[in-house]
């Protein structure tokens, strides 16, 4: 659904922003003090104005309050963060996102009434350590503290077995849940524990991040005393 939205502040999370949300064809109005960033964005998104987002004037003459959702995406300068987020919503904004880069920023910015507060700095933080500690993970998003999901392209020590078989599932002692396979054009959802995994299958996977790898390194394990075993009887032949 097509949505109208004001993004405050073009740093580098700022514009990433909004060039991915007029990329996914919303209306999308991105206002900065600087005018060379506003000038560089102009061409890319619907609208974008060079302007004082602490001035209450000036967002009231750009119709603030019919706008779905407000981005307060200035990180390091919190004074002009937490006025914005003040004014926006007290002109009526119905839903307020605002970028904290710190706890104490964070938990000012919920105190006078964002809705949501984001730290794009701590979740890229996240995201990496899991593509680091997990072997295979391309992209990780954290649900709760020590949970989330992951995307792990299906290494070949995890072919030719059955989900159940590895210890996926409810049912399995790490509860480590695949929500979906993609397979090629194929998307398979919430796929059987019979299900056997192929070459260049993607899993998403849902659970606790330590037990996630424990699966991962026993799944390995059992694929090598396989394999040997199997080595082990043709020699034998």
């Amino acid at each position: 659904m097509k949505k109208q939205i004001a993004i405050m502040g073009l740093g580098r999370f700022g514009i990433s922003l909004a060039t991915t949300l007029a990329n996914m064809g919303h209306d999308v109005l991105a206002i900065d003090k600087d005018e060379k960033k506003v000038q560089e964005i102009a061409s890319l998104i619907t609208h974008a104005v060079q302007a004082d987002s602490t001035n209450d004037i000036v967002l009231n003459e750009l119709d603030i309050a019919d706008f779905d959702i407000a981005v307060v995406s200035m990180g390091s300068d919190i004074e002009s963060s937490v006025l914005s987020t003040i004014l926006l919503k007290k002109l009526g904004v119905p839903y307020v996102i605002a970028r904290a880069d710190s706890d104490l920023h964070g938990s000012i910015l919920e105190k006078i009434g964002a809705d949501t507060v984001v730290y794009p700095e701590r979740d890229r933080g996240t995201m990496l350590a899991q593509i680091i500690t997990l072997s295979g993970v391309s992209d990780y998003m954290q649900l709760t503290q020590g949970y989330g999901v992951s995307k792990l392209k299906a290494p070949a020590y995890l072919l030719k077995y059955k989900l159940s078989e590895l210890g996926f599932g409810s049912k399995g002692k790490y509860g480590v849940a695949v929500l979906l396979i993609q397979r090629e054009d194929e998307i398979v959802i919430t796929p059987d524990h019979g299900e056997v995994i192929k070459q260049d299958d993607i899993l998403i996977l849902v659970g606790q991040d330590d037990n996630i790898e424990k699966l991962l390194a026993e799944a390995e394990k059992i694929s090598k005393e396989k394999e040997a075993k199997e080595v082990k009887k043709n020699s034998e032949k």
